[in-house]
């Protein structure tokens, strides 16, 4: 059982969820880029491959035409060297373009090996943004005006959260249109999902009217331990149609584009994992009508 087919099934066919695979179309062309649309990737648990998908969604995402700015928010910078930057190599981060006014997120982008696909970098000096940002007015929407000038340039625009729910999770909330919500398929997992979507509902009802979960996305899954079964039967019972039909499997193809710093598509870019990724960016671009 696997996600391959997922474009042109005559038939439904059960996936990973249990759930007959719905027929996703192939993303059409642009004919213009922008305005973006913003993502955050956030769960509050580490270790569940939010850096990983967003690495992979994100170029998976650009090999579809799509222009894509990865943000990575996390202090520990998984993101910017799971992208192959070196950390000595990086000049302005995000946390100078969100607390340096003379700063421009345009001088902290960098442009990735990927064709469309850039990030703005983080490092260690971002850990003390959240207690600079504390008496700041407006402090939960430092991110979304780091953002503003290049909205219009991007289609995607996905920012890597730390694991936290603190100060720059809730800026990363605030300034999105949607979540996604990577989760292993493990029972402590299951049970941090309840606090994250209480959390996100709050920022939705107080700050950002318009977010919304676009989807949980099951990683790490391994179908042969009766455990992990048992956990996505539950996960599709309670959240239903915000189940991500794409599930990413368990599979050492991770660890390994990591030290390569590049890409599972281009490192690997005939294995399932790549598969499985390119059907996520669809179902994406499918719920976002991006």
């Amino acid at each position: 059982m696997s996600n391959e087919g997922l474009f042109d099934a005559d038939e439904p066919n059960l996936g990973l969820t249990g759930r007959p695979l719905r027929t996703i179309p192939r993303p059409p062309e642009l004919e213009k880029n922008g305005p973006a649309t913003v993502i955050s990737m956030c769960n509050q648990k580490g270790g569940v491959g939010k850096t990983t998908s967003t690495i992979n969604m994100g170029a998976c995402l650009a090999d579809y035409g799509r222009k894509v700015l990865l943000v990575d928010l996390d202090p520990q910078g998984a993101l910017s060297a799971g992208l192959g930057l070196n950390h000595n190599d990086i000049e302005d981060t995000i946390y100078d373009v969100m607390l340096d006014s003379q700063t421009s997120i345009h001088s902290a982008i960098v442009h990735t090996d990927v064709p469309g696909l850039d990030l703005v970098p983080a490092n260690i000096d971002l850990s003390a943004a959240e207690i600079q940002m504390v008496n700041e007015v407006g402090r939960e929407h430092t991110l979304a005006r780091a953002l503003r000038p290049v909205m219009k340039d991007y289609d995607f625009i996905i920012i890597d959260c730390q694991p936290s729910l603190g100060l720059l999770t809730v800026n990363a909330l605030a300034c999105s249109h949607g979540v996604i919500i990577p989760m292993e398929c493990e029972f402590f997992s299951l049970r941090g999902l309840a606090l994250l979507t209480d959390t996100v509902e709050k920022v939705a009802e107080r700050i950002n009217f318009d977010l919304e979960v676009i989807g949980i996305l099951v990683t790490m899954f391994d179908r042969r331990t009766k455990h992990a079964r048992e956990v996505m039967s539950r996960v599709v019972e309670y959240f239903d149609e915000k189940v991500f039909d794409t599930v990413i499997t368990r599979t050492v193809r991770f660890p390994e584009t990591s030290v390569a710093g590049e890409p599972i598509t281009t490192w690997a870019p005939s294995s399932q994992a790549a598969k499985q990724y390119r059907d996520l960016a669809a179902e994406v671009i499918e719920r976002t009508k991006g």
